[in-house]
């Protein structure tokens, strides 16, 4: 059977549809990547992307990828609601079939070995490519942002994987690394108030003493006047959607607030929508054999 690896890079740009579409490029023109989607999100200025397809060819786009963001992406002029570090901010691989994590980890320093090579980019490996335990966490990495790495690569335990300890000029660091697939959610609140995404928030993260296996904090949608609490899901079998998703409603009460949406950037599993769809119905004895396309796929 073909190795098939998926690929979710997210890049510091989410309203110059001219650079979004040249970064995508790589991907798109190759017969051997399905190309899943782009998601820019002004408000973020952030661009993700999801692709799948085979290893050596998906890890070629994304080298070109880089290199096309590096030229394009200048963080000296970059503003933007979510946390970034490099033009092209995190590239993590995710085993989709007949791929293991192991063999993903050695994807991810091929590929970041080339990037800061090609590029003069410095990057950390993160998540399972992780070469030390304050690089597991990509908050960890990403802390200080752009504008603060100059000095946090100058630290002792701050020596970029590959590269130089200096950022690049206008395309920063990058990270790079293998995780298993996670689901990046977003809930909308019905209040332009910071303060009570920022509480709520910390009520659900792990490192503030909330749900194990959640990254979480508050972002600011200005154009369209209300906040968000913005999560990533690093494993929706122990801790689903649904939990998350009402424990935020509850939280939101406290603060005379409502939850009034929410959304998935990139791609997601059936199986984490499923459990919720099962949750939310009352459904009994409900699995994944019950739905077709898991037959269709064995």
């Amino acid at each position: 059977m073909a190795k098939l690896v998926q690929c979710v890079p997210n890049y510091s740009e989410g309203r110059n549809l001219e650079i979004i579409e040249a970064i995508c490029a790589p991907f798109k023109n190759n017969s051997k990547i399905k190309f899943m989607g782009a998601e820019p999100d002004a408000d973020y200025n952030r661009t993700v992307v999801t692709v799948i397809g085979d290893p050596e060819e998906v890890s070629k786009a994304v080298i070109e990828s880089v290199g096309i963001a590096s030229k394009l992406i200048d963080l000296r002029n970059h503003k933007g609601e979510h946390f970034r570090m490099g033009a092209t901010d995190v590239v993590p691989f995710i085993p989709i079939k007949d791929m293991t994590t192991n063999e993903c980890v050695e994807l991810s320093k091929i590929v970041a070995e080339e990037i800061s090579k090609q590029f003069q980019i410095p990057v950390f490996l993160y998540e399972n490519s992780a070469s030390a335990p304050n690089r597991v966490a990509l908050p960890d990495i990403r802390k200080g942002e752009f504008e603060g790495m100059t000095d946090k690569l100058k630290l002792e335990a701050w020596g970029p994987d590959f590269g130089d300890r200096a950022p690049h000029p206008s395309a920063g660091v990058t990270a790079v690394g293998a995780r298993m697939p996670l689901v990046a959610f977003n809930i909308n609140l019905d209040t332009n108030d910071m303060n009570v995404a920022k509480e709520i928030a910390k009520s659900i993260r792990f490192s503030s003493g909330g749900f194990r296996y959640i990254q979480a904090g508050p972002a600011e949608i200005k154009e369209k006047g209300f906040v968000q609490v913005t999560m990533n899901i690093k494993d929706y079998k122990k801790n689903p959607i649904y939990r998350v998703f009402e424990t935020v409603k509850m939280e939101a009460k406290r603060y005379g607030v409502n939850v009034t949406g929410s959304e998935i950037i990139g791609a997601v599993p059936t199986e984490a929508l499923a459990e919720s769809l099962a949750y939310y119905l009352g459904l009994q004895g409900f699995n994944m054999d019950k739905i077709i396309e898991t037959e269709l796929l064995k």
